[in-house]
């Protein structure tokens, strides 16, 4: 199996800056990947400062192991899923963190290890898992699932408009035949859609792996719950990024982060002035959504769609 580890990360400045790195503080990069962001983070810390990366993938793990190593010692790397961030950093002795990064895109080495499935362009075994030892891959949902079921994830989690004439076609599909790899897929989806769609622009499969993916690896549930346990984990002054991939995503965290920084308004009486413990304990960095310059974009086609929101624990 080959493994590629090239990969170049998203909103790289913008996002670190963005963290405002104290030397000696602790900082949690929950989507290690290949310590694209792990390394610059690992940089601005003196020896008093401490780095936690967090993966579910082994190759990430070994490859950011080796990587970091390059640039000091002051890391920790933790096999987990990131909804357990707190039993992560109780096991560490740790109680508060000066900062988390999340990178939700899926890094471009699991997108170019064909055996992985992520990708519609290669040909493998419809897999999709970010950790190679859970037990639900995307072969399992596209051949076991009802029609109800297969329609209800392509239109949430892919927001397809051909999730009915997809799902249908995947189910009779598998009566003959079990649907084994990423092209048997894409052949049925292509089928699936009107010819006036398969000539625009954009890959016909795209939301359809994207919606699989998300079911495969929880990633919704996943993210709403991690985030709200790291801003419950944050020391004051501390802040969280996240960058963002798709609408669904970046919906969860904008109306989190819009939840912790508003206060709603006081109704016994309206001209009473807030005391210290109503107002907000966060307060957003960037009311408005951060997003790839010009120059990156020419770099990196994949940072089309990246959005960053940052939050900070002012009290």
């Amino acid at each position: 199996m080959e493994s590629s580890n090239y990969h170049v990360s998203v909103l790289l400045k913008e996002s670190i800056d963005g963290l405002n790195i104290k030397e000696d503080g602790i900082y949690v990069d929950m989507t290690l990947g290949r310590a694209g962001h792990s390394k610059e983070i690992l940089k601005r810390l003196s020896l008093k400062g401490r780095l936690i990366g967090i993966d579910q993938d082994e190759e990430a793990l070994h490859y950011s192991q080796i990587e970091l190593a390059k640039y000091g010692s002051q890391f920790t790397l933790v096999k987990s899923n990131f909804k357990d961030i707190d039993k992560d950093l109780k096991e560490l002795g740790i109680d508060k963190v000066d900062g988390f990064l999340f990178d939700l895109g899926v890094s471009s080495p699991q997108f170019d290890e064909g055996y992985r499935g992520f990708s519609y362009r290669m040909d493998s075994k419809l897999d999709m898992r970010m950790d190679l030892n859970g037990s639900l891959t995307a072969y399992d949902i596209v051949n076991n699932y009802s029609l109800e079921q297969l329609i209800k994830i392509f239109k949430e989690y892919g927001e397809e408009k051909y999730s009915y004439s997809i799902a249908k076609n995947i189910v009779k599909s598998r009566e003959n035949k079990k649907i084994e790899t990423t092209f048997d897929l894409v052949e049925i989806i292509k089928k699936s859609k009107p010819e006036f769609e398969l000539r625009k622009p954009g890959h016909p499969a795209k939301q359809v792996f994207q919606a699989l993916r998300i079911e495969v690896n929880d990633e919704l549930n996943v993210l709403k719950e991690a985030l709200n346990k790291c801003l419950d984990l944050l020391n004051l002054n501390g802040r969280i990024a996240v960058i963002t991939f798709h609408s669904l995503e970046d919906r969860i965290v904008k109306n989190i982060f819009k939840e912790r920084t508003v206060v709603e308004g006081n109704r016994l009486n309206d001209y009473k002035m807030p005391s210290e413990e109503d107002l907000p304990k966060f307060k957003l960095i960037n009311r408005k959504v951060i997003v790839a310059s010009e120059e990156e974009l020419e770099l990196n086609h994949r940072a089309k769609s990246a959005k960053l929101r940052i939050i900070e624990k002012v009290r």
